[in-house]
């Protein structure tokens, strides 16, 4: 019976094949006769079923196939000793679980996602949105083209998850019809590459990706759904521990190259560096710049090339000057420093102990204005779109607390844009949004602002979370709301008015859009600060659009923050030219 359920499956196998020949359609597999040796070509490297190989020998052959900049993955192995012995310096176990979900105990939710909707990929736009969510994750991206030429091999399915108001992707999965994929009689499938947005501003993602898939393949009759990960990633076990998912006694085996070598070749570091020294960290030690950490936990550190060392503090170096720090430190003098320059900048004024009467007029005049310490970082004493004197008041006590300089400056609507410049030229642009939270109907808007709090934590190595505090309940009053009170299912709302990452915000990449205007105030204000490396912050309508106001420089901006755009490579550039690989600096000449 067994034998001929498999020649059944084998021979539906070959007809599908044969189909797809003769619509001209390129086969995604790659395998011997009756179904041995399989291997799956899914854009970021191949799945190869261990379980098709008669021998360790010829899945090290296949695994010796991998293309430059992939990463092939041998699945299903269930001797990874023997596999490991045959080619001990090639290869490595990979440290993660695999688990399986018994499809037909599964059952559905009764719950439904608002606020997005899961939908199979489907144009070119939802695969350049996947890769941005990948290279955000530290994963192999896809050629886009891929999708388009396995469009029709049933055995790959990717889905999505779209923001049902923007259209924006926040997350997508992947999964192998393994039928379908090599003729499988066990009928399984498997899941893959689960990726969610770190600026998603839903919860339940990563679930409802996860239950679509699961419900596809069960509704095509297959009878599991096996998945790998890694073995610290805790939430994600808890999600498939919770759809009931359990662990099997099958390993996943890859080649030593440069994608995994994190995972053969123990962490990176072994100091406790924050991510936005660690992007840095990374980029030297890749290309053979030796690196001492001074101080991990400020983020301090020594790169040393050559005859050249230059001690750093994130993406703050000894090339920036002492003279360019206080400049940036003190929010007055770099408005008139950029001003002198022609940078637009708001109007602004700074008071003292008792200038209620200057409050006052400065109030009436803007109608709306922003209070904030002289001297601060990360949006510390921020307050934002303020109407009577009685916010005005509260927020300069609040700033005062913090700088006994405070400024207040109209307040300008926009969008907040911040413009990564180094060595004079923007090389990243991203918008930054105020953090919101969306209703469920039955959580109180403190229950929610914790949640999200504690999305925005995970997605940032803790660097981002979300205060409550007089700001937060200002930006609540003013829509009539209170931390109390139970948001109504779907309704967002935004939380706080500042855009800062480190209270929340969110940062929406857009470098490829910027109105060349943008880029000139941009470059001319790092010009007036004599600043090789900043974050300057424009208030701008649209980034398209030339208008824009002049809100700071920062010296020390988060390169992390923008990923997959190349600032780390670049501030090395800077540091160290003589690292840059030959054909880089040839090509940077023309």
């Amino acid at each position: 019976m067994a034998e001929k359920k498999r020649r059944q499956a084998k021979a539906a196998f070959d007809h599908r094949l044969r189909r797809m020949r003769d619509q001209g359609l390129k086969p995604p597999l790659e395998f011997d006769e009756a179904g041995t040796n399989a291997a799956i070509d899914c854009g970021w490297g191949k799945l190869i079923f261990a379980e098709t190989f008669e021998n360790p020998e010829e899945l090290t052959a296949t695994l010796r196939e991998e293309g430059p900049d992939r990463r092939d993955i041998a699945f299903h192995v269930r001797d990874p000793h023997v596999l490991l012995a045959t080619a001990p310096q090639e290869l490595f176990l990979d440290p993660s679980h695999t688990y399986r979900l018994n499809l037909s105990t599964y059952r559905p939710s009764r719950r439904a996602h608002k606020g997005f909707h899961v939908r199979r990929l489907a144009t070119e736009r939802d695969a350049m949105a996947v890769n941005v969510i990948y290279q955000t994750r530290g994963m192999v991206p896809v050629p886009p083209d891929f999708f388009w030429s396995r469009r029709s091999a049933l055995a790959i399915t990717v889905l999505v998850a779209e923001d049902a108001e923007t259209g924006a992707i926040l997350g997508t999965v992947y999964g192998i019809d393994h039928r379908r994929a090599f003729g499988d009689t066990s009928n399984g499938s498997s899941l893959w590459c689960l990726a969610v947005s770190p600026q998603a501003p839903h919860g339940g993602i990563g679930e409802a990706l996860v239950r679509h898939l699961i419900e596809q393949f069960k509704a095509r009759g297959c009878a599991y759904l096996d998945l790998s990960v890694m073995h610290d990633n805790e939430q994600a076990i808890a999600l498939y521990e919770k759809l009931g998912f359990e662990r099997v006694p099958f390993f996943t085996v890859k080649r030593k190259n440069p994608i995994n070598e994190k995972f053969y070749a123990g962490p990176v570091t072994e100091e406790d560096l924050n991510p936005y020294a660690q992007i840095v960290v990374n980029e030297a030690r890749r290309r053979g710049i030796n690196v001492e950490v001074t101080d991990a936990e400020g983020g301090f550190f020594r790169l040393t090339y050559g005859g050249r060392s230059i001690h750093c503090r994130e993406s703050l170096s000894e090339f920036t000057s002492g003279v360019a720090v206080s400049i940036c430190d003190d929010k007055a003098v770099t408005r008139r420093v950029v001003s002198r320059a022609g940078v637009l900048v708001p109007d602004q004024i700074e008071i003292g102990a008792n200038e209620e009467e200057s409050i006052a007029a400065f109030l009436e005049k803007h109608g709306s204005i922003v209070v904030k310490p002289a001297r601060g970082e990360q949006g510390r004493g921020v307050a934002i779109d303020l109407k009577t004197m009685d916010e005005v008041m509260e927020a300069v006590a609040a700033a005062r607390a913090l700088c006994d300089r405070v400024i207040i400056e109209e307040f300008v609507t926009g969008n907040d844009l911040r413009l990564v410049v180094i060595d004079y030229r923007v090389v990243a642009a991203a918008m930054r949004r105020p953090p919101l939270v969306v209703g469920d109907g039955h959580s109180t808007i403190a229950e929610l602002i914790a949640r999200q709090s504690r999305r925005r934590e995970a997605a940032t190595g803790g660097e981002s979370s979300i205060p409550v505090d007089g700001e937060a309940e200002r930006c609540l009053a003013s829509a009539g709301l209170n931390l109390d009170m139970v948001l109504e299912e779907g309704r967002d709302i935004i939380v706080r008015r500042s855009a800062n990452l480190h209270t929340g915000g969110t940062i929406h990449d857009v470098t490829g859009e910027v109105h060349p205007t943008l880029i000139e105030a941009a470059i001319n204000a790092a010009r007036a600060i004599e600043i090789p490396v900043t974050g300057i912050d424009l208030m701008v309508q649209s980034p398209r659009e030339p208008d824009y106001r002049f809100i700071e420089a920062n010296e020390r901006p988060g390169l992390a923050n923008h990923e997959p755009q190349p600032t780390a490579e670049r501030f090395v550039d800077l540091l160290f030219p003589l690292s840059i690989p030959q054909a880089a600096r040839e090509a940077r000449r023309k």
